[in-house]
Order: structure tokens, then sequence, then C-alpha cells
């Protein structure tokens, strides 16, 4: 079955930086666009960053082009997501997600920045 296994989350302070990892297995990763997204509380889930299957293309939201970086690494079935400068509007869990058939999520994993 599909899995997503996300990695990396903490608590950090403003101007810090945090490498999110998400691992998949269950399908072939190195074919898939590969997304990032986040949700704050009492806001709506929102794609953060995206990436192609041979790493060509990316997407970022504009509130995060910049400070965050997306990449991948399909020999070991990862895709990362590199924060830098990061601010406390930044704070929330953030997902790993792959469109199939059906959308897949991961567990989430908390991103915290405060002083």
């Amino acid at each position: 079955q599909v899995q997503l296994v996300e990695s990396g989350g903490g608590l950090v302070q403003p101007g810090g930086s945090l490498r999110l990892s998400c691992v998949g297995s269950g399908f072939t990763f190195s074919i898939y666009t590969m997304n990032w997204y986040r949700q704050a509380p009492g806001k709506e889930r929102e794609l953060v960053a995206a990436i192609t299957s041979t790493s060509r293309s990316t997407n970022y939201a504009d509130s995060v082009k910049g400070r965050f970086t997306i990449s991948r690494h399909n020999a070991k079935n990862t895709v990362y997501l590199q924060m830098n400068s990061l601010k406390p509007e930044d704070t929330a869990v953030y997902y790993c997600n792959v469109k199939l058939k059906y959308d897949y999520w991961g567990q989430g994993t908390q991103v915290t920045v405060s002083s």
C-alpha cells in the first residue's frame, strides 16, 4: 500500500532552518510529481512546493519563494523541503502528498517557529 512518512519537524527560532524529509513506498516514486502542503491552526491546507519526477520543474507558494527549496532523491524514494529564514507564520503541520488515482498523504510533521 502507498505510504508517505515525513520527518524533520520541530521547534526553531525565527530566522532558523529546518529540513523536512518524506519517504515514499508502495508506488513508483520516480515517475510522480511530489508535493509539500501545510496546514496552520484554523486555516485551510495550502500547497507549499511541488517538484516534478525528474526535478526539472519546481513550484512554490509566493509566501515561501526564496526561502524554501524542494528537492528529491529518486534512488532513495525521498523528497525534501529545505526551509530557511523561517518566520512565525510558517508554523504549521507539514504534509507530504502524491496524486495517484487518489490523493495520498503522510501523517504530517509539526513545524513551530517561535522565540
